[in-house]
């Protein structure tokens, strides 16, 4: 027969199948049986064992319950859940084993714990009918948007932006898992994506929720999952859904956002050698977060773009504003997230006081934008109010230094609660009366070694050696026996003891109610308290594109819709970053409606790569409202920026270097308009010459003659036939590296110069990578052979005469063809087809219609 606990602890397993139970015994969270044996090696720690009670030993391993927050981020990011059981009841009035139940599941879209503190964490939802939804929410800060488009490419592009941790999925979507690849996927049943869960909750949303049908379909499966996981929680800091508008925001696909470097190197995951890493001197973990939201969301309008670099421009002539406000903002705790903890109810005493000590800063925030010259800056005072008398109550209420458990003691300060300072002068002056007891029991016995202790188990004792025993008075009585000595009690102390320990009790009790009440005013507080983050989020934000543009020598962007891209003397904001001072060389661009297909040619190394990417880079900082590394600059709105750049295969998908490659192209050309901005670096390099060649050529003349087709395009190519396009298409034209030869080597200008690269100076780039001089020497011989067997009309300068068909053209297709794709074959009896059958075929023997 079982033993009651294992009994209790296999009926909760049962509630949460496929999950790792952590289930509370004391000052600890045991895990039993496969779960023990499965979560051990993960979390490295001893695996033992326990009597079951019917005969049988069990698995067991076990954490401390306040170390709880480091093991389970550990089991939950290698791909496992957890179900977090705990005690429902006081163990004081429990008859027989304490009440025990699942309070939560965590999950790898629901982990809230040691989370990375400038990248949000997200859970998302996908739904699909006719359209696609899509859903996301990081339940550390409450941030819960969605969004709803007809283009699956477009959906997985914004999925990509996020990259959930978790990602829920009807089972119709779950069978055809390629879209889905990568990611953490986690199947719910179709009832749980409809249902008036959500509408209940966001009463004043209902017009959101019925312009986005599916998306709401999506929020609903995600919010109902939040419900589910997290039983008898009310997830309060989740104040609003969000929404976002293709026309008002740039979408970078998963490319672009790749070869560009924005918030991710290519090398690591991590932010060194990227764009965030230069303009992110952001103070707070939020106003981090929000930062890298700015730039993998450029904006679109021309108002809301010159908004925010009016802010920039402010602080970038106030100096003193600007080091003012990065010293206060140094001192803020993370608003989100303590809100988070807040709604959750897992805020400590110290969370709170970050809460105050934060909120504590606003009077001089505002003072401080009050000053401003920037009316802008100024209109956020008005948010930063209303919380003083509030900050007042919660400083009153904490000590200082409050410890991280929550029934401790210790967290209420002096002064506060008139009964927390009646127990706590008990409490404290019970040592006080201990020792003075302890004196005079000295001068009663004449025993000058004797002395009182106090230990959990026997409470407090007077404690004499053998020797002096037997000079004990007769009201001591006899309590323990040590090896060296005798331990005893007399009933006056021990009426005292009873009263120091009932105090020490009912002080550790009443503080932790008053912190509950604290907790709960805080909560009242959640919606103003975040609107304070924001706000103080875009103000840190501000301050640090102003602080970055001063001290790199950034200028303002004018921002135009004509059409043109105009940059003097750009530089990468990245790379300049990593060399010394004045050792970049600068390039201007200039394209216009009329201009708008530059082909690059030179050797690599020369810096073709660089100055695209800079290109994209200052037009990418334009829309974001930030400063450019530029002398001047002129951009036009650009509603996306695509990007093919570098080689690599898909091993997963079974793709070469070279479908890849062309599926990158493909999507650019797909979604690519007049106003779009696309960098391509070298095109068709992974196939036969003439095949890669003849790609190559028909991309550059599908991006230079279709009608109203005219996107800002830079190419990069070492096919240098591509160069005589620039006779053949008024909108295309030839810029290079510049190059200076010495000898056999060459130095590499890094200066783009109008005009085409004469040759790639292939073996020059080789001999300076190092490769062996007699392997030189042979390719530059069989170079010679190649290029005087090589026909000099081959492809450069095609004869006027032959028409020259696209790649991307659509052949014509027979009015027979025609005539049967439009037959209404659900309509036609079998009778009728075959008569038409029979007329088609005497038609194509009489040669008609052909």
């Amino acid at each position: 027969m079982t033993t009651p606990m294992m009994h209790q602890y296999r009926g909760i397993k049962e509630k949460a199948p496929g999950t790792i139970l952590f289930y509370r015994l004391g000052d600890f969270y045991e895990m039993f049986g496969e779960d023990a044996e499965l979560a051990a090696p993960i979390l490295q720690i001893a695996l033992t064992g326990r009597d079951a009670g019917d005969g049988k030993r069990i698995a067991m391993c076990g954490v401390p319950y306040h170390a709880l927050d480091n093991y389970l981020s550990k089991l939950v990011k290698a791909g496992h859940k957890v179900a977090i059981c705990e005690q429902v009841e006081d163990a004081k009035n429990a008859k027989g084993i304490v009440k025990r139940d699942i309070i939560r599941i965590v999950s790898p879209g629901t982990l809230t714990e040691s989370l990375s503190e400038r990248t949000n964490h997200y859970l998302a939802s996908v739904y699909h009918d006719m359209d696609w939804g899509l859903a996301f929410l990081d339940l550390s800060t409450g941030e819960f948007s969605m969004f709803q488009t007809p283009e699956l490419d477009v959906l997985l592009t914004e999925l990509s932006r996020i990259n959930p941790a978790e990602l829920l999925l009807p089972p119709e979507l779950m069978k055809k898992p390629k879209p889905w690849v990568g990611y953490y996927s986690t199947v719910r049943e179709g009832k749980t994506f409809c249902g008036q869960s959500l509408r209940e909750r966001f009463l004043n949303q209902q017009d959101l929720l019925q312009e986005f049908p599916v998306g709401t379909q999506a929020a609903t499966a995600l919010w109902v999952y939040i419900l589910e996981t997290m039983p008898g929680i009310d997830p309060t800091h989740i104040i609003e859904i969000t929404t976002f508008r293709s026309e008002h925001w740039m979408f970078l696909d998963q490319w672009t956002r790749r070869n560009l470097e924005l918030t991710e190197s290519l090398r690591s995951t991590d932010k060194k050698g990227t764009l965030l890493s230069v303009l992110d001197l952001t103070q707070t973990a939020f106003g981090g977060r929000l930062l890298k939201h700015w730039i993998d969301k450029p904006l679109l309008r021309q108002d809301a773009i010159n908004q925010r670099l009016d802010v920039v421009e402010g602080l970038t002539s106030d100096s003193f504003l600007r080091r003012d406000l990065f010293k206060l903002l140094s001192e803020v705790y993370d608003l989100e997230r303590l809100m988070g903890k807040v709604s959750y109810g897992t805020a400590n005493a110290r969370d709170l006081l970050a809460l105050a000590q934060t909120l504590a800063l606003l009077p001089e925030i505002r003072t401080l934008l009050s000053a401003s010259s920037s009316e802008n800056l100024k209109s956020n005072v008005p948010h930063l109010e209303g919380l003083d008398s509030f900050v007042s109550k919660l400083q009153s209420a904490l000590n200082p230094n409050p410890p991280l458990t929550l029934r401790d003691g210790n967290i209420i300060k002096t002064g506060y609660s008139q009964e927390v300072d009646e127990l706590r002068s008990i409490s404290t002056g019970g040592k006080a009366w201990v020792a003075q007891l302890e004196n005079s029991e000295r001068e009663r016995t004449g025993i000058r070694s004797l002395k009182i202790g106090y230990n959990k188990v026997f409470g407090y004792f007077i404690e004499i050696t053998h020797a002096n025993a037997h000079l004990s008075p007769p009201d001591y009585q006899r309590k323990q026996t040590l090896s060296n000595a005798e331990r005893f009690i007399t009933p006056e102390l021990k009426e005292y003891e009873q009263k120091i320990i009932g105090a020490e009790e009912k002080l550790k009790d009443l503080e932790y109610e008053l912190l509950l009440i604290l907790r709960e005013d805080v909560r009242a507080h959640i919606k103003t308290i975040l609107h304070i983050a924001q706000v103080l989020a875009e103000i840190d934000v501000f301050v640090s594109l102003a602080e970055v543009a001063v001290r790199n020598h950034y200028v303002r962007p004018q921002i135009k819709d004509d059409g043109q891209i105009l940059i003097t003397e750009g530089r990468h904001p990245v790379v300049e970053q990593m060399l010394e001072p004045g050792v970049f060389v600068p390039n201007d661009t200039l394209m216009s409606k009329s201009l708008h297909l530059a082909l690059i040619t030179g050797p690599n190394m020369a810096g073709k790569s660089t100055y695209m990417r800079q290109v994209a880079l200052i037009v990418l900082m334009a829309h974001i409202g930030s400063f450019v590394p530029a002398k001047k600059a002129s951009i036009t709105l650009v509603d996306r920026i695509f990007t093919r750049v570098g080689a690599s295969d898909d091993l997963a998908a079974g793709q070469s270097t070279f479908m890849v490659e062309m599926q990158e192209v493909a999507h650019i050309l797909k979604y690519a308009t007049g106003k779009s901005l696309i960098i391509l670096d070298e095109i068709g390099r992974g196939t036969a010459t003439f095949d890669g060649l003849s790609i190559a050529w028909a991309v550059a003349e599908h991006l230079v003659q279709q009608p109203k087709f005219n996107p800002k395009t830079l190419f990069a190519t070492h096919y240098h036939e591509l160069t005589h396009l620039q006779d053949d298409f008024s909108g295309l034209f030839n810029l290079h590296v510049g190059v200076k030869e010495r000898g056999e080597d060459i130095v590499f200008l890094h200066k783009i110069l109008p005009g085409k690269a004469d040759r790639s100076y292939g073996i020059q780039v080789a001999r300076l990578a190092g490769l062996p001089q007699n392997l030189l020497k042979r390719a530059k011989t069989l170079l010679l052979e190649l290029e005087s067997s090589q026909p000099t009309h081959a492809l450069s300068d095609p004869p006027k005469q032959v028409a020259q068909i696209s790649l991307f053209d659509v052949p014509q297709i027979h009015p027979i063809l025609q005539e049967i794709n439009k037959l209404p074959m659900e309509d036609m009896t079998a009778r009728q087809a075959l008569q038409y059958l029979f007329d088609l075929r005497e038609r194509i023997q009489s040669s008609e219609d052909l």
